[in-house]
């Protein structure tokens, strides 16, 4: 175990001062951020041109009016006028002119003239408008501050369904928890595929038998699936952290709640043994080519496998408890994605199927581990060609 640890800590540097690596690690929460403010920046920049509005109050209702638009956000340059401007906005550009008088409170209609070069905002600030007109018209009907605040306050209408269970959970508890599995499960998958081209590389320049003279195939294999397993963690810990502040100050969203919660340690740990499955496969896989660049379809349908649970996504979350979720929460090679999309939705979890599953899993894992281990000690010092299946049958025999 001791040789493993150095192997694993010599792939964990290696990859940590890799460019490509660090590239594509600060890449993603990234790009997340930027698509994330890029709405917001656009919606700021379009804002900037300045709206002139023109009011000519007859009925002293601006006063009332102005409060309400600084409250809403709404920034017009609003100029009081005595004449009628409606031929002036033709020539200027963002200009509007509006009327406050007897009319537009007794009829509740308000006419206000705009130019072309209007901003598209512009409509909707222009609602705001309409709570003010009606104030005046409840004024107009001398009535006491109380019935004005009971007429304007509305109606908030509540659906309550009644169960026999009267907790109610909230559903972020699952998906949140969920949300963070996966993106270990895709942090780790992806890095995992590196020990292919890993196993693949040294051997096709022969420093696997540099390597092997001083430790076993096995402690190799193990080191490498260690190393990459870190070096996934580290990039998933890197997302979470350049994540966090988004979730919490920007959208005042409370994750870490969410996130300290039983469920997470279950779902973390599905990731986990959904690592240990397929590294196990590529350190096997990547061992047996010396060249991947001429790999044939074999080994195409191999880095597929991962992805499996993306083709059952909507039958899952049609029906977490149909017998096709369960189904593939059996089957190794789909068990780690579809469980932890299943236990995201599900309400109660159903815990004899989580036991079963992962008790399968965990059997998969350590036949796989062996099988791995056999074909990585004959493969990694095989040269010449790139093994077919049929030849890694034969190791297995060995």
């Amino acid at each position: 175990m001791r040789n493993s640890k150095k192997v694993a800590k010599w792939e964990y540097k290696k990859n940590m001062k890799s460019k490509s690596f660090i590239i594509s690690l600060l890449l993603t929460p990234a790009l997340f951020l930027l698509f994330a403010f890029l709405p917001g920046l656009f919606d700021s920049l379009s804002q900037k041109d300045e709206v002139n509005v023109y009011v000519q109050d007859e009925i002293n209702a601006l006063k009332g009016i102005e409060p309400s638009l600084k409250a809403q956000g709404i920034t017009w340059n609003i100029e009081k006028t005595d004449k009628n401007m409606s031929s002036y906005i033709k020539e200027h550009e963002n200009t509007a002119y509006l009327l406050l008088d007897e009319t537009a409170v007794d009829n509740g209609r308000l006419e206000v003239f705009t130019n072309e070069s209007m901003p598209q905002t512009f409509d909707q600030e222009l609602s705001a408008l309409a709570g003010s007109i009606q104030l005046l018209q409840l004024e107009s009907l001398s009535l006491t501050p109380e019935q004005t605040n009971l007429i304007t306050q509305g109606i908030s209408i509540e659906s309550v369904a009644v169960s026999e269970e009267t907790k109610e959970e909230n559903p972020l508890k699952r998906l949140v928890p969920g949300i963070l599995a996966g993106a270990i499960l895709l942090s780790v998958i992806t890095t995992g595929m590196m020990i292919f081209q890993s196993a693949s590389g040294e051997k096709k320049e022969k420093v696997s038998e540099i390597v092997l003279s001083s430790i076993t195939p096995g402690e190799l294999m193990q080191g490498k699936i260690i190393g990459y397993f870190a070096l996934g963690m580290t990039q998933a810990f890197v997302w979470l952290i350049c994540l966090l502040p988004f979730f919490i100050w920007k959208l005042d969203f409370p994750v870490v709640e969410y996130l300290l919660v039983p469920e997470t340690i279950v779902l973390v740990f599905i990731a986990i043994l959904g690592y240990l499955l397929f590294a196990a496969l590529f350190a096997g896989l990547g061992a047996s080519f010396e060249d991947v660049d001429s790999t044939s379809n074999f080994q195409g349908i191999v880095f597929i496998l991962p992805w499996l649970p993306l083709f059952l996504i909507a039958p899952v979350l049609n029906d977490p408890s149909g017998i096709i979720a369960q189904a593939a929460s059996y089957f190794p090679l789909t068990a780690p994605g579809i469980l932890i999309i299943r236990l995201s939705v599900l309400e109660q979890w159903p815990w004899l199927e989580i036991i079963v599953a992962l008790s399968l899993l965990i059997v998969s894992i350590w036949v796989l581990m062996k099988i791995a281990g056999k074909i990585f000690s004959i493969g990694i010092l095989k040269y010449g060609k790139n093994a077919t299946p049929q030849e890694m049958l034969k190791w297995l025999k060995y």
